[in-house]
């Protein structure tokens, strides 16, 4: 996987040369306040967010909402957005977003939840590659409304196709299933953000609700001998999570937040769906006048029908300038 590890390689190394380009920059200005994911980027500005979680479980429910135990289970997601702001009034930014993903499943002390950052791809116990890319466009539809928005983008699937089974046999004899690496689906997902602001700047609310429609072959008529089912689990559905974040600033320069979200994926054909509950905490701090850290926890407390019971870790980048 050298060009996944080179990519991203590049996107770091433009994020340190930007944190020294801002050195010499101006101290003040607080790009965590200003531009929270409702507010959109002036004619020239750029902005470029290198976003990694982890996410890691050992438990999910049964076809109800029943906890039972399973071997760990790894996936990381890398997600890139590039965002430019296009017009003289604030109100539309063009970009792209591009993920990539490593996951592992199994129970020994290889395949630890840590195993994922050497984005092995055995197609046994590992899957890892440069995974969808997406153009993306966000409009600030209302003039008079600064701090409510929209993002909508178009998900296209590049990961190789993989037969559901690898050929192999599990711990117990039985056949072995080809890892899950992504959602084979074709998705347009368009998310709407909404911050308010009170107490003196030092409190603020912000909301975001997504809907994702996912499009392609249903899992029940692809073929096992050369298509994974597992990735197919989700198509002709809409994912619908609504999320609010409660955040505190303790200065211009940082804040600390807590967040709470509920999600749906709604059947449209495929005849499957689910719904979760996730709980998290976090924080942001502004390193330079051009770059802010970011650091988050989720777990996820409840689900409904093959929901996975694990948590998130995660980190990011933002640079703005």
């Amino acid at each position: 996987m050298k060009t996944t590890k080179n990519i991203i390689a590049t996107l770091l190394l433009l994020l340190t040369v930007t944190f020294g380009f801002a050195q010499d920059g101006d101290g003040d200005v607080s790009n965590i306040q200003e531009f929270t994911p409702s507010k959109l980027l002036k004619k020239g500005q750029w902005d470029i967010k290198v976003f990694t979680g982890v996410y890691t479980q050992t438990k999910r429910t049964d076809a109800r909402s029943n906890s039972v135990d399973i071997l760990r289970e790894t996936f990381l997601t890398n997600t890139n957005e590039i965002y430019t702001g296009i017009s003289k009034n604030s109100r539309v930014n063009i970009g792209l977003i591009f993920q990539i993903r490593s996951n592992q499943v199994g129970g020994d002390n290889y395949y630890d939840a840590l195993g994922v950052f050497r984005f092995k791809n055995d197609k046994n116990s590992t899957r890892s590659g440069l995974t969808t890319i997406a153009p993306s466009i966000r409009v600030q539809p209302f003039k008079n409304i600064a701090n409510f928005s929209f993002t909508s983008s178009f998900f296209i699937p590049l990961f190789e196709d993989t037969s559901t089974l690898n050929g192999l046999t599990d711990g117990n004899g039985d056949p072995a299933f080809t890892p899950y690496l992504d959602q084979r689906s074709f998705a347009w997902e368009t998310r709407f953000f909404f911050d308010h602001t009170f107490g003196g700047n030092k409190w603020q609310v912000f909301t975001e609700l997504d809907f994702r429609f996912n499009f392609g072959e249903d899992a029940a008529d692809a073929d096992p001998l050369t298509e994974n089912l597992n990735e197919r689990f989700a198509n002709e559905s809409l994912f619908l999570p609504s999320t609010v974040f409660l955040s505190y600033f303790p200065s211009s320069k940082s804040t600390v937040f807590v967040n709470a979200q509920q999600s749906f994926l709604l059947d449209l054909g495929n005849g499957f769906a689910q719904n979760s509950t996730q709980l998290g905490f976090g924080g942001k701090y502004q390193l330079t006048r051009v770059l802010n850290i970011e650091a988050s926890y989720g777990k996820i407390v409840r689900g409904n029908n093959f929901q996975g019971l694990g948590n998130t870790t995660s980190i990011g980048l933002r640079a703005i300038f």
